[in-house]
């Protein structure tokens, strides 16, 4: 069965503030959705309402295939070398076969918490992409990464894209990737 996401007439609220109202969507196969917007707009909370972690105000959403999400938060033991901690998801995750990137290789045994920004979210992009979820949702995936960083992201989700797999990436920044649908949350403001 292929992956599918649908959202039909959305509408996030925060405390007495509705952010975002009439908000429908649908993402399939081999898709990209860049979902762009000021500060505050309600990225964050669209990506969480679209993976089942945050309840709409109103609307509802559909999901055909597993979810991985990506935020500001690595997912990763800060205490445990970055091996042991990618080690723990790949069990978890059923995925004992995965291979970790060259490009994570020399730092396998660096504790999470010595790494920097950017280490940390390409070992948590390391860590989706092992998950082999379908649906990626990507709240600002380009943040604390360098040129090289960003090029190998792109990569990532392109190859997610090319093998079937669907992806809603929030980002202030311009993502480089072509044949990809931008979504304005402004659009959607209350």
């Amino acid at each position: 069965m292929q992956a599918s996401l649908a959202a039909t007439d959305l509408a996030c609220r925060r405390g007495e503030r509705i952010l975002f109202r009439r908000l429908s969507l649908s993402v399939g196969p081999r898709e990209v959705i860049h979902v762009t917007g000021a500060n505050g707009i309600g990225k964050s909370s669209l990506l969480r309402i679209l993976g089942g972690l945050l309840r709409p105000f109103a609307g509802e959403v559909t999901r055909i295939g597993a979810v991985g999400l990506i935020d500001e938060r690595p997912a990763l033991d800060p205490d445990l070398p970055l091996g042991q901690a990618l080690g723990f998801w790949r069990a978890l995750d059923a995925a004992p076969g995965a291979d970790v990137p060259a490009h994570l290789e020399e730092l396998l045994d660096v504790p999470v918490r010595y790494l920097s920004t950017g280490q940390k979210k390409r070992a948590a992009l390391a860590r989706l992409s092992a998950q082999r979820a379908s649906i990626w949702l990507l709240d600002e995936p380009l943040n604390g990464l360098d040129r090289g960083g960003v090029g190998l992201v792109a990569e990532m989700v392109d190859g997610h894209r090319r093998s079937g797999g669907l992806c809603v990436l929030a980002s202030h920044q311009p993502f480089p990737l072509e044949r990809m649908r931008v979504l304005d949350l402004a659009e959607f403001a209350a």
